[in-house]
């Protein structure tokens, strides 16, 4: 089942198992019992004094397997082959059962281990899904390290009566104890934070105890990473703070425009951005949202961010590079049918609308690329185009009008998004030449028409456009002293990675030499330590 050079690859991995542990499958005579059956067997000869096949497995799912230590009361399952971008997911799975340690920081290790309720998480993911892996991995460590918490790995494709029973049309979706406990992407921080109650009281304790910065920055995602890298390299206390590494990149297929890389995926950069970020002495602080910017009383002085959990953290420079996020549709019908037909990433859920009728909003690069992709695994797709042409390129355009299975509507204003029985069953707009209604009937929607920047959190604090974007110079500086911005939640022209990445280390540079020019006063209003009693 797996070509010689993985097999290659896997076996040296498999070198790092520290203690034996046992693979319990229940397999039926179905092809992908069959197929299960071929993986794991490949994965026990690779390291037979230490990993053991059985297959007198007792699950209600078929097919399935479990992974545990003798004796350890791990309950760690795959209703799924773990293939695509699931293996690495396998992968750590296999090394942290056989107790090799994860990269994980020593204090969210302890947490995990000392939470003392059961809890029996059952995750769904597809194969194709890239935003699914984070989820299923941070699940699978909770089990693997706490005896009391159990997690079943269920591929949708595969048990597809249960994503019709569930009523599941997006992925990743999370339940526990039978109970829907999180849809979408998430960590294990904010995990830990759900069914942790006294984490944030101690995270918010813990952060404003911190000392302060010379550069904080907001937002982890390429402009927040080349800026950290760039302040790191000049030897002053950087910091950074953020949802999650990587931002909107984690949510983006494919790479192929950045200069030197010629291919990548959206994840496998988002990684690369951290890991290089970790390379210097920065203080990430991660899995964080940020409620208010506090300007300093005085020039040099200290710049206070307060934070979603009620802590604080002040620094005498700020970078925003908070990034965007994808628009609604604004219509009725989107927020009341998100997660059960109207979808935003057609990588992560097109395989659960195979054989079904979809639209995709927006005639852009993104919603052209949507289109494509869908075309291939869903019966038709309906394109919504708001203006009289599209604007996505002329390759793309050429492309989606060769698909047999596309429908493009332009100017075309969408209207509603309707449904029957909870879930999408249609959706409404209006021929903007002649102002005739119109309607579709299908059962999933993805809209894909832009971004939106994640400033509304400043206020009025500093000065945005009317689409809320951060208004910089071409040094990066916004209108209040020491506070910088990059990226795309700022008035750059071009929302690209690349441009956010030089965007991050003009606005880096700035900071230094904000630094450097103007000098802290004599004495700060308050210590960190001060703030955060205050």
């Amino acid at each position: 089942m797996l070509d010689p050079d993985i097999k290659q690859q896997l076996a040296a991995y498999l070198e790092r198992v520290q203690e034996p542990f046992e693979m319990v499958a229940t397999l039926g005579d179905d092809a992908k019992s069959a197929e299960m059956r071929e993986l794991l067997e490949e994965i026990a000869n690779l390291r037979n004094d230490k990993i053991t096949l059985r297959t007198d497995g007792q699950d209600a799912r078929v097919p399935s397997f479990t992974l545990a230590r003798p004796g350890s009361g791990t309950q760690l399952r795959f209703a799924a082959i773990p293939m695509g971008h699931e293996f690495t997911s396998l992968i750590l799975a296999l090394l942290w059962t056989g107790g090799h340690p994860p990269k994980v920081e020593p204090e969210v290790i302890e947490q995990i281990k000392a939470l003392d309720q059961d809890l029996d998480f059952e995750v769904y993911m597809s194969l194709s899904c890239h935003n699914c892996p984070d989820v299923v991995q941070a699940l699978s460590l909770m089990s693997i390290l706490n005896p009391r918490i159990k997690t079943t790995v269920i591929d949708g494709g595969m048990f597809q009566k249960e994503i019709e029973a569930r009523e599941i049309m997006g992925v990743p979706t999370v339940f526990e104890g039978g109970k829907m406990f999180h849809g979408g992407r998430t960590s294990l921080e904010e995990i830990l934070q759900k069914v942790d109650s006294g984490a944030a009281t101690r995270d918010a304790a813990k952060l404003s105890a911190k000392a302060s910065f010379e550069v904080l920055i907001i937002g982890g995602g390429p402009a927040g990473a080349a800026a950290a890298i760039y302040t790191a390299r000049k030897g002053i206390r950087t910091g950074i703070v953020t949802e999650r590494f990587g931002g909107q990149v984690n949510d983006t297929l494919d790479i192929a425009n950045y200069p030197g890389l010629s291919h990548t995926t959206g994840p496998e950069y988002a990684s690369a951005l951290e890991r290089h970020v970790r390379d210097y002495e920065v203080d990430i602080i991660t899995a964080q949202s940020v409620a208010a910017l506090v300007p300093a009383e005085q020039p040099g002085g200290l710049i206070t961010v307060r934070l979603g959990n009620g802590g604080t953290l002040q620094s005498r420079s700020i970078i925003l590079a908070t990034g965007a996020r994808w628009r609604n549709v604004g219509v009725p019908g989107e927020e009341e049918y998100k997660t059960k037909g109207v979808a935003y990433c057609p990588s992560c859920d097109g395989p659960l609308f195979k054989g079904k009728d979809v639209a995709v909003i927006g005639g852009g690069n993104s919603g052209v690329e949507a289109a494509i992709d869908l075309a291939g695994v869903v019966r038709h797709v309906t394109v919504l185009e708001f203006m009289p042409e599209m604007k996505a390129d002329a390759v793309l355009i050429k492309k989606l009008k060769s698909l047999p299975n596309v429908t493009v509507h332009t100017n075309a204003q969408t209207t509603e998004i309707t449904g029957t029985d909870g879930k999408v069953s249609g959706l409404a707009f209006k021929h903007r030449g002649d102002g005739t209604d119109a309607r579709v009937d299908l059962e999933g929607v993805f809209v894909q028409i832009g971004l939106v920047p994640n400033t509304e959190w400043l206020g009025e604090t500093v000065k945005r456009s009317k689409f809320g974007e951060i208004e910089v110079n071409a040094r990066g500086e916004t209108n209040v002293p020491g506070v910088f911005a990059a990226g795309d939640c700022t008035t750059v022209p071009y929302k690209q990675i690349v441009v956010a990445a030089g965007a991050g280390s003009t606005a880096a540079l700035s900071a230094f030499d904000y630094l450097i020019r103007t000098p802290a006063p004599a004495k700060q209003a308050v210590t960190p330590s001060e703030h955060a009693i205050a």
